[in-house]
């Protein structure tokens, strides 16, 4: 690998990091379009550049999402029984949804996570107002919805908190516990996601290029050692610094990303 890429890969860390601590975010939906500019730049091959994106930013999200998860634990915000119930879901949804994933042509993978991600910079714009709701889902439902939460996570490869904490704070969750919650939910979508997608990318494997399935090994490894670095520091100035605002640009951010991504792709 160059040198230039390994800075580039250092630098995403450092940002990724920094937004995941300040935001909560697990930082799949800057990462997922980084990595595709930076795989095409590195001239792997075209048909395959979206999946890899997609498996080595889910492989990254498992060293990020099980420190956030540690940190939660910590200070007693993740209500356990609820994680294990939706846990199930998201372990065969995820797992599932990158089977569609590998049959899938790049650009169509492209299309839906661009979709999203606007979907969801859409949402940063919006002031979110939850009701109590009398009703909240028993058992089936929790697995049911941990499921489909799993399954979209898998074909964008974020950690499902854009997802999952909405779900909980519906489920009668304050802020603090769904965000908690949802952490311990990212980590069981990360290890079933990047399991998922070595065994649907096997064949791709190139073991000269550091390639196993769809996961590039370099990439995870220097994006998790630097984003531990600055994950702290994101924590730090969370109550410093404007989050409404950096909620906001960080969804411009993510549209601006996805469009550039998807133009990389075709």
């Amino acid at each position: 690998m160059e040198t230039v890429f390994i800075i580039d890969y250092i630098a995403l860390g450092i940002l990724v990091g920094f937004m995941a601590g300040l935001l909560g975010v697990g930082g799949g939906g800057i990462m997922v379009p980084i990595f595709a500019m930076l795989f095409v730049m590195q001239k792997m091959p075209a048909d395959e550049v979206m999946h890899l994106a997609l498996g080595t930013s889910m492989a990254t999200i498992i060293f990020t999402s099980f420190s956030s998860m540690r940190a939660h634990h910590k200070k007693g915000n993740i209500e356990v029984s609820m994680a294990l119930k939706i846990a199930i879901g998201v372990i065969i949804g995820t797992f599932l949804a990158t089977f569609l994933a590998s049959y899938l042509k790049g650009v169509y993978l492209a299309l839906f996570f661009s979709a999203f991600m606007s979907f969801v910079a859409y949402k940063m714009f919006q002031k979110t107002h939850y009701y109590y709701n009398p009703k909240p889902h028993e058992v089936l439902g929790n697995i049911l919805s941990g499921t489909l939460i799993g399954a979209i996570s898998a074909l964008v490869s974020i950690g499902g908190g854009s997802l999952s904490v909405p779900y909980l704070m519906h489920q009668n969750f304050d802020i603090k516990r769904a965000i908690g919650t949802s952490a311990a939910i990212g980590f069981p979508i990360a290890i079933s996601g990047t399991l998922g997608y070595l065994v649907n990318g096997w064949t791709h494997t190139d073991w000269n290029h550091f390639i196993i399935g769809y996961i590039y090994i370099p990439a995870v490894v220097l994006v998790a050692i630097s984003s531990a670095f600055t994950a702290p520091l994101g924590v730090k100035y969370a109550t410093k610094l404007p989050v409404d605002t950096l909620k906001k640009i960080f969804g411009v951010l993510s549209v601006i990303l996805s469009v550039k991504m998807l133009l990389s792709v075709l």
